[in-house]
Order: C-alpha cells, then structure tokens, then sequence
C-alpha cells in the first residue's frame, strides 16, 4: 500500500521514452506518480529512457520537459527529481548482467528464431531452453537470457490489480543482454529502479506481463522489488485503445490548441478515479489529498473529447477577464491570427473579452469569434449567407440600415430595440430579424451576442457592411421563402 502523507522515503518514476510527442497516457501516468509523491511528501523522479538512439531525438527530451512543465511538474518544485537519463547509466546495466552470469542466473545463448523453429516446429512458441546446460561463453552474437525457475510462481503485489500470480513454467528464458553485449529493457529498467531507490512503480497496464520477469530479476540481484501498480489502458470512442497512429494522443496537440494545462491536468487525473461526492471539477491541490492509487479502476477509461472539451470551458469561465485576455493572446496574433497586426484594437478586444469568454470551449476558438472586428470585410461564409439571406431580406436590411443611420444612443440595448421594432414591421420575431443583421455584420450565424458587438465595432462600419450586403443581394437576390 501507499504509506501515510509524510512519508518521505516514498519514490515514485515516470520514465518515457524521447521517440515522438509526449502521449495524454503518459501525461496521466505521470500525474498518478506526480499526486502519490506529492501526497506522502516523497519524490518524483523523472527518467528518459534513451537508450534506443535510433528513435531518440533531443526535440523529443525537450518536449518531455515543456510538457512536464507545462502540467505543474518540473524542477522548481523540490518533490521533483531529474532528469536522469538511462543511457548514461550503461556501465551499471551491463555490471548487472555479468552478476547475473557470474551467479548462474543467466547464460549465453547462440539460438537464431530460426534454430528454435527447426527444433520446435511450432512458430509460436517461445524459446525451448536449448542453451541452458551447455556453458558457453561470452562471444559476438550471443545473447544472455536468464535461467527462470522451473517450478513455483512469481506473485505480484499490484495495488490495483490485486496480486496476480503467474506460473514460473509458464515463462521462457528471457533475454536481459543482446548479442553485442548491450543489455536490453527488462534488465536496464529494473538496474535504474534500484539505482534510483524507487518504491513504487505506477505505469501503464501494458507493462503488467513483464512484472514477473522483473521482479525475478529483482530477486536475483539481491533486492527486494518495488510496489507495483498497474494503470488501466486508455481507450477512444469505439473502445480501442488510443493510439497515434489513428487517434489525436500528444498532449502538445492539445495544448496548442486552446486547452488550458489545468483542464487537462483535472481531466486526465479522472481517467481511471474518481474523487467520490460526483465531484468532477477540482484543483489538483484538492484531488492530492483525496488521491488513493487503490481506489484507481482496472478496467478501461474512456478518453471522452466532448467531456474534456466541457472540462476546458468550464476553466476558461473560472479565469478572471485579465487572465483571459492573456491566455487568448497567442491566437489574436499571427500565425493564427487572419488579420494584420496594426489592424487589431485592443480596446475593442478588451470590450468583448467577457462575452467571448463565457462562449469559447478552447481558447483557439477566440479568432472566429472576434475575427469580424478587425477584418476589413466579414468573412465569407456561403452557408450562413444562403441560410440568413432569404427573400425579404433585402427590404429588411435597407430598413434596418435607415434607423441606424439616425439611431442615438449607439448603444447595444437601443440597437437592439431598433432591430426588433424594425422586424415586426416585417412580420418577424427579434430572432429572425436579426439573423440577416448579424450574416452581413459578421459574416457568420452564430457568434457573440449581436447587439453589443455592433456597439463596439461602431456605426460607421455596421453601415458599411450592410451596404454591402444589400448590393450583393442586389446582384445575386435570394430565392427561397422566408421561413
């Protein structure tokens, strides 16, 4: 079990490896780790693995470390420890290995798959033993595998699996050192977790059948081996498990567009827990000191985008205007950003901010929202236009325009007040005649609230749009029935 708040020997890892963008399951593993240090005042060491140099990019390290750092866990906090960096621990990986083989628990092997294959017949079953008597020697291309016990059972102590047992018979002799002498995960990730001191491993479920043979290997070293916890896999909509090649999985990716770091942090702490009450939206501080890892669920978790995308709203809202105003800064500028930067006005921004902000479900979604006040002209969106534009809209607009010629207050309640008298002129409700108003304004159907947006952007330039729209009407009338 997890030992009491305070107990500060406790030592958890997260150890990924630098082969691509820093996937949402690790994002979660390592939150797991990051609240059981933070809850028993134990530490969190972060470990690349990188000693596979064909995939490793040092792009890839510095994406680990921004997106630590991005979810709260970083080097500025004393509960973390790291980076350390498994290839620079080689020595200590191929010193096991030779204990090992100095010990009788692993031997050389010169089988190919194709050795194995002749004498087995079967291309589905794993190694035959053929090696273990036969005391060979250390040379090129011969792989050490350990000697695994023929008889008993390995028991994992898992905090969330329970403690599953697994037949000693049932597992061949593993490779721990290939055959240029380089040793391989099992025993490199095993030789780090005692160097480091580590008490208690939280991970993926997919590492659960590879428990065994490191805890045996454990043994052999003369250790006694860590707690082991095993998360539950991850899954998209159709209960696959989530996976980058066909689903959106790097964490940078949501980041980047919009998603705030505590949104996700809260999010990704609840795929596999729950804090109890029906309690969803809590600061981490909070979710620390609720936090059990026996209370974590061993079947699937749901990765659910629109429930996410609810978490990120719901965030964005509890920001003060200020701190929202900020966090939108980076899509009112270019490259997101369809205007020039002398045309944007951050007065008008500042003006709007509020009522963007308790629309937008990701801060991305700000550009679409505003991009009418800084465009010369209203983007052109086919779908609203055909969808606002019907027959009657002309005589409506060209009314419309003649009271807001004169109107006095430019004001939203006044301009409101003028469109919805207008409209019953026209036989319609304030929805429908506003509808048309809004498409030659904003270009869009759906936006901020109509009347305070055509406040800010002013009498000059809501006329001059709705001009526009009048003469285009004028080339090209509707044709469909007002509905």
């Amino acid at each position: 079990m997890i030992p009491a708040p305070g107990s500060s020997d406790v030592r958890v890892r997260f150890a990924p490896s630098p082969t691509g963008m820093f996937h949402v399951g690790g994002a979660r593993s390592a939150l797991f780790n990051w609240a059981v240090a933070k809850q028993t005042g134990g530490r969190f060491v972060l470990r690349i693995e990188d000693t596979d140099a064909s995939r490793n990019k040092p792009e890839w390290v510095d994406g680990i470390l921004a997106a630590h750092a991005a979810l709260g866990m970083h080097a500025d906090d004393p509960t973390f420890e790291g980076p350390y960096y498994q290839s620079e621990n080689r020595g200590k990986h191929q010193e096991a290995a030779r204990r090992l083989r100095e010990a009788g628990s692993a031997y050389f092997c010169d089988c190919t798959r194709d050795d194995v294959l002749a004498r087995t017949g079967n291309q589905h079953s794993g190694y035959d033993g053929h090696c273990r008597d036969r005391g060979l020697d250390e040379a090129p291309g011969r792989a050490l595998r350990f000697r695994t016990p023929d008889t008993g059972e390995t028991q994992v102590v898992d905090l969330i699996r329970g403690n599953p047992v697994f037949p000693n018979d049932a597992m061949e002799d593993f490779v721990v050192a290939r055959g240029d002498g380089s040793p391989v995960f099992l025993l490199a990730n095993v030789v780090d977790d005692l160097d480091e001191g580590i008490t208690h491993v939280i991970r993926g479920e997919e590492h659960l059948s590879n428990t065994p043979k490191q805890q045996l290997l454990w043994a052999a070293l003369g250790a006694e081996p860590p707690v082991w916890a095993h998360l539950p896999v991850i899954v998209n909509e159709k209960r696959q498990k989530l996976s980058k090649r066909r689903d959106k999985v790097a964490l940078e990716d949501y980041l980047a567009e919009g998603y705030l770091p505590a949104a996700m942090v809260n999010y990704l702490m609840l795929l596999g827990w729950a804090p109890g009450n029906d309690e969803e939206i809590l600061p981490f501080s909070e979710m620390i000191s609720r936090f059990r890892i026996e209370d974590v669920n061993s079947a699937s978790a749901f990765f659910d985008l629109r429930k996410l995308a609810a978490f990120n709203g719901e965030y964005i809202r509890a920001l003060s205007v200020d701190e929202f105003i900020a966090a939108v800064g980076p899509w009112l500028r270019a490259p997101h950003a369809p205007w020039a930067e002398e045309q944007f006005d951050a007065a008008a921004f500042a003006a709007v901010a509020p009522l963007a902000q308790s629309r937008v479900a990701l801060l991305s979604d700000i550009t679409d929202n505003v991009d009418f006040l800084f465009l010369d002209a209203p983007v052109e969106d086919e779908r609203s236009w055909t969808k606002a534009m019907k027959p009657g809209a002309v005589e409506l607009l060209a009314d419309v325009r003649g009271v807001l010629a004169g109107l006095e207050p430019w004001a939203a309640d006044a301009l409101k007040d003028a469109v919805a008298t207008t409209g019953e002129q026209h036989g319609l409700k304030l929805g429908k005649a506003q509808a048309p108003v809004r498409v030659a304004v904003t270009g869009r159907t759906i936006g901020l609230p109509l009347f305070e947006s055509l406040e800010v952007l002013g009498r000059e330039r809501t006329l001059g749009r709705i001009d526009a729209a009048l003469a285009r009407l004028a080339e090209n009338p509707p044709q469909a029935p007002v509905q």
